[in-house]
C-alpha cells in the first residue's frame, strides 16, 4: 500500500473510533473481526477532482464515514459479502456503488458523483474564475427569453428595475447602468471578461460600444469585484457576453433572426447571427442596426435624443478534438454609433450630435496542461481602437447646415488577462492565480477639448481561493496587486501639460458560502477595493459639450480607497423563492462631481467641481417570488441606498445622484405558449439631495407584458410590452436631462421578435 494511503487510513481510523456518528451500530465488543477493509476516494466525474466532506454510508446500516480534506475515505471491519456504498453530496446526484467485501483484504474503490446543483446556465461566472457555483456576493444572470423580454436599446434600460441596479439616463443611446449608487468608472462594463476599450464611464453623455441585441448572456455582480478586475471595479461589474467566439455548438447551421420596434420612439431594430459548426471548428457572423427617432413624453417630443447603431461581428472557435487539447478562439467586431444629445433643446436651431466608433480584435484559449500543481491554463485579450466626435450643428440663415467637431477622442486599448487554475491542495479546493495587463492611449482634441489626453498602463497579479470547510461550509479568500503608471499627453488647449502618476495598491477579499440546509444559501465578503481617478477628475477645466456642464478638476485627488461589507441570503423551496441583500461601503478619498450652484460666466453653463472626502454607502435589496400554482407567479422587490459625505466635524451631506427607494411587483400567468403579466413600480420621493441638487417627486408606473411561443421550422417567440400604460409623468432622479426641467419617457408600445433555428 502506499505510504500516503497509510498515513490517511490511520488519520481516518482514528477520526471515526473518536466519532461514534461515523461508527458502526454493532458494540465494539461484538463485532465480528474480519479485517475487509475498503478504502478509495471520491471525484467529480466531470473534472475528476477529489470531493472532501462526502458522506458514504453502506445501505442498510449505520456503517459509514465521510472523505476527508482530500477525498480520501476508509471502511474497516465490514462485513463479509455484497455491499451497497451510498454516496451523496450537496450539489451532486447521489451514486450506489457495489462492493464485495472479503475476510483479511483490503480493496480500492474509487467512486465518481455527478454534479447537479452546479449549472453553468445559473452560474455567474463573472464572480468566480473557476466556476465552482459557489457565490460570497449577490449577483444575478440574464440569457436566452430573459434578455428578449427585457430588449431595449440600452444596457441602461434593460437592466433598470432588476434589484440594486437603476440607469444614469442622458437619453435611451447613453444610458448606463448605476448598481447601488455607483456610477461611471466605478461600474466596470465588460465584453467576454474583458475591458471593452470605449469611454462610457467617463460621462453621461457616453455611450456603451455595443448593442443590447448582440448579447446572449449578461451578468451582474453587486458589490465589489476589485479582486479579480482591478480599478472601476468598485461598485459592481456587468459582464455582456456574445457568441463571437463559439464555445459549444451544433453539427451545421445554425442562427437567430430578430427584431425590434417601438412607439415612443419610432424605433425599428434587426439582428441575425449565423453559425456553422463542425467537428473540430465553428464559425459565425452577425451584424444588427437600430434606428429611432427623438423620445416622446406626456409633456411632447424631448429634441436631441435620435440614435442610429450598426454592428457586426465574426469569429471562430475551436472546441479542443484537434489533438492539442486547445479550446477557444478568436474574433473581429466593429460598431458604428451616432446619437444625438438634448444640449440645445432651447434652441430649434442648434443640436449636439456625437459619432462613435470602434473596432475590437478579442480571442480566448484554454488548454489542460500536465503540470504537478497546475491543470488548466486560459489567457483572454481584447485590443480596440475608439473614436468619438462631438459634432456642434447649426442651421445658418440661409438654410445651410455649419458643423463643428468642438471635442473628439482617440484611443488605442489592450487588456488581457492569464487565468491557471490549480488543482485541489491540502485544504484548498480548486483555486485560481492570474495575471492581468491593461493599457491605453488616449488622445483629446477639439477646440472644446476640457482635459488633455492619457497614456495609462496597469500590470496586475491576483489569486483566488476557497477552502471547503464541510459539505455546507467553504471559505473564499484572494489578493490583487496592481502596478498603474498614468501620464497626462499634451494638446492644443493642455499644451504644456506634463504630469505623471504612479500607483501601487492592492485588493482583498474574504468571504463565505454556507448551505444549511436544502434550498437556503447564505454568503458574506469583506472586501478592500480601489479605484484609480480619471483624467477627468484629474485635470479637468473647461466647458464639456456634450454634458452641458463646465467642469473643474484635481489634480491632487488620492486613489479611492472602499472598506465593505456585503451579506446575502437566499431561499428557494417548494413554491417560495427569496432573496435578501445588505451591504455597508466606507470609501477614504470618495470622488464627488459636485455641482457648486454658480454658472459660468462665459459658457452659460452650470459649474461642476471633483472634490474627495470620507464617504458612506449603505443599503439593501429584498426580492420574494411564490409559484401560487402552476403557471402563476406573484414576485416582489425593494431595493434601498443612501449616501453620505462624512466631515471631521460631523456636519455630514448626502451625496449626489442617490437613487431613491424602490418597490417593484409583478404578477405573470405563464400557460406554455402563452403568457400574460403585469408590473408595477413604485418611487419615493427623493428628498436626501446634495447641496445644489434638485429634488424630485415620487412617482408610480404600470406596465403590461403578453408573449407567445411557436415552435414549428424552429423557435419562434413574440413578446409585447406596454411601459409606463397610462402615460405618467415624471422625472427620474438619475437622468441627466432633469436638470433641464424635461420629463422622461411616456406610454410605450414595444413589440419584439427572435426565430432561433
Amino acid at each position: 500500500m502506499k505510504i500516503q494511503y497509510k498515513f490517511y487510513i490511520i488519520l481516518i481510523i482514528l477520526f471515526t473510533g473518536l466519532n461514534p456518528s461515523h461508527a458502526t451500530n454493532i458494540p465494539h465488543s461484538q463485532r465480528p473481526r474480519t479485517d475487509a477493509n475498503i478504502f478509495g476516494h471520491v471525484v467529480d466525474a466531470d473534472t475528476k477532482e477529489h470531493l472532501p466532506f462526502v458522506n458514504i454510508v453502506v445501505k442498510g446500516t449505520r456503517i459509514g464515514t465521510i472523505t476527508d480534506v482530500s477525498g480520501h475515505y476508509l471502511l474497516t471491519n465490514l462485513p463479509e459479502g455484497r455491499h451497497i456504498l451510498q454516496v451523496h453530496s450537496m450539489g451532486y446526484a447521489m451514486n450506489e456503488v457495489e462492493i464485495v467485501a472479503t475476510a483479511n483484504t483490503t480493496k480500492e474503490v474509487d467512486i465518481e458523483l455527478k454534479s447537479t446543483s452546479i449549472n453553468l446556465a445559473e452560474v455567474t461566472l463573472t464572480a468566480s474564475p473557476t466556476a465552482s457555483g459557489f457565490r460570497y456576493q449577490p449577483d444575478a444572470v440574464f440569457m436566452g427569453e430573459q434578455i428578449q423580454r427585457r430588449s431595449e436599446p440600452s444596457f441602461g434600460e434593460m437592466l433598470n428595475g432588476q434589484p440594486g441596479v437603476s440607469m444614469r439616463s442622458f437619453g435611451s443611446a447613453p444610458a448606463r447602468p448605476v448598481i447601488r449608487g455607483m456610477d461611471g468608472d466605478r461600474i466596470l462594463v465588460l465584453e467576454n471578461g474583458e475591458r471593452m476599450g470605449d469611454i462610457s464611464e467617463t460621462s453621461a453623455d457616453h455611450a456603451i460600444s455595443l448593442d443590447p441585441l448582440a448579447a446572449t448572456r449578461v451578468e451582474v455582480i453587486r458589490g465589489p469585484a476589485s479582486l479579480l478586475y482591478g480599478s472601476s471595479a468598485l461598485g459592481g461589474v456587468i459582464n455582456l457576453m456574445t457568441t463571437d467566439i463559439p464555445d459549444q455548438w451544433d453539427p451545421g447551421l445554425t442562427g437567430v433572426v430578430s427584431g425590434q420596434t417601438a412607439t415612443m420612439n419610432n424605433m425599428g431594430a434587426g439582428f441575425g447571427r449565423m453559425t456553422y459548426g463542425g467537428e473540430k471548428n465553428a464559425f459565425t457572423a452577425r451584424a444588427s442596426m437600430r434606428k429611432s427617432g427623438d423620445i416622446t413624453t406626456p409633456e411632447g417630443k424631448l429634441p436631441g435624443t435620435s440614435m442610429e447603431n450598426y454592428d457586426a461581428a465574426m469569429g471562430w472557435g475551436v472546441n479542443g478534438k484537434n489533438g492539442n487539447g486547445l479550446t477557444g478562439g478568436l474574433s473581429f467586431s466593429i460598431s458604428d454609433q451616432t446619437f444625438e444629445i438634448p444640449e440645445s433643446i432651447d434652441d430649434p436651431d442648434e443640436s449636439v450630435e456625437i459619432r462613435a466608433q470602434r473596432m475590437s480584435f478579442q480571442g480566448r484559449f484554454g488548454k489542460n496542461i500536465q503540470g504537478r500543481f497546475f491543470d488548466q491554463a486560459q489567457i483572454r485579450f481584447n485590443a480596440s481602437h475608439f473614436s468619438q466626435q462631438e459634432v456642434e450643428i447649426e442651421i445658418e440663415e440661409d438654410g445651410s447646415i455649419d458643423e463643428d467637431v468642438e471635442l473628439e477622442y482617440d484611443q488605442y486599448a489592450f487588456s488581457s488577462t492569464l487565468t491557471l487554475q490549480h488543482k485541489p491542495i491540502g485544504i484548498l479546493a480548486r483555486g485560481a492565480m492570474g495575471l492581468s495587463v491593461t493599457g491605453q492611449n488616449l488622445d483629446v482634441g477639439g477646440d472644446e477639448a476640457y482635459t488633455p489626453g492619457e497614456r495609462r498602463f496597469t500590470v496586475a497579479a491576483f489569486t483566488f481561493q476557497e477552502v471547503p470547510m464541510t459539505n455546507m461550509l467553504r471559505f473564499q479568500f484572494g489578493l490583487r496587486l496592481d502596478f498603474m503608471n498614468s501620464k497626462a499627453l499634451s494638446n492644443e488647449v493642455f499644451d504644456n501639460i506634463d504630469l505623471t502618476r504612479n500607483r501601487l495598491n492592492y485588493s482583498g477579499s474574504l468571504g463565505l458560502n454556507f448551505r444549511p440546509t436544502p434550498g437556503m444559501e447564505i454568503g458574506a465578503q469583506l472586501a478592500r477595493s480601489h479605484r484609480n481617478p480619471m483624467v477627468e477628475e484629474l485635470y479637468a477645466e473647461g466647458m464639456h459639450l456634450g454634458a452641458g456642464v463646465y467642469e473643474r478638476g484635481n489634480p491632487t485627488l488620492n486613489d479611492e480607497i472602499g472598506h465593505g461589507g456585503d451579506l446575502f441570503i437566499r431561499y428557494k423551496r417548494g413554491i417560495i423563492e427569496m432573496e435578501l441583500a445588505t451591504f455597508i461601503n466606507n470609501f477614504h478619498n470618495y470622488i464627488i462631481f459636485q455641482p457648486t450652484g454658480v454658472i459660468h460666466e462665459a459658457s452659460g453653463y452650470p459649474e461642476f467641481e471633483y472634490v474627495d472626502g470620507k464617504a458612506r454607502l449603505h443599503g439593501g435589496e429584498f426580492t420574494i417570488a411564490a409559484s401560487l400554482f402552476d403557471g402563476l407567479t406573484l414576485q416582489t422587490g425593494l431595493d434601498l441606498v443612501r449616501g453620505r459625505r462624512i466631515f471631521d466635524d460631523a456636519s455630514n451631506e448626502n451625496l449626489p445622484f442617490i437613487p431613491p427607494f424602490r418597490v417593484r411587483s409583478q404578477i405573470e400567468y405563464d400557460f406554455g405558449r402563452v403568457w400574460l403579466g403585469a408590473s408595477h413600480q413604485i418611487v419615493n420621493r427623493q428628498s436626501r439631495v446634495a447641496p445644489e441638487e434638485d429634488k424630485t417627486d415620487g412617482y408610480s408606473l404600470v406596465g403590461f407584458q403578453a408573449g407567445y411561443r411557436m415552435n414549428r421550422m424552429g423557435n419562434h417567440v413574440f413578446i409585447l410590452r406596454v411601459e409606463n400604460a397610462f402615460d405618467t409623468k415624471y422625472r427620474d432622479h438619475l437622468s441627466r436631462i432633469e436638470d433641464r426641467n424635461f420629463v422622461m419617457p411616456g406610454r410605450n408600445v414595444n413589440l419584439s421578435y427572435r426565430w432561433f433555428f
